[in-house]
């Protein structure tokens, strides 16, 4: 089996995708709401993984 290296911006990425797919089936009762509500998870998950970069670049520069 080969060997997944994956770096932790890849990593937090994927669980962002996982994490906002399931949420948006789980919460929603139509496909569109899913797919909306999905998208608008993943975006957030984005937003807020950016920020915290840069607040922790900042914090420890």
């Amino acid at each position: 089996m080969p060997k997944l290296s994956l770096s932790h911006f890849e990593a937090a990425v994927l669980f962002a995708l996982f994490t906002s797919v399931v949420l948006g089936i789980v919460t929603k009762r139509t496909d569109k709401e899913r797919l909306h509500y999905g998208l608008y998870c993943f975006g957030c998950f984005m937003a807020a993984m950016f920020g915290l970069g840069w607040l922790m670049y900042f914090g420890h520069r």
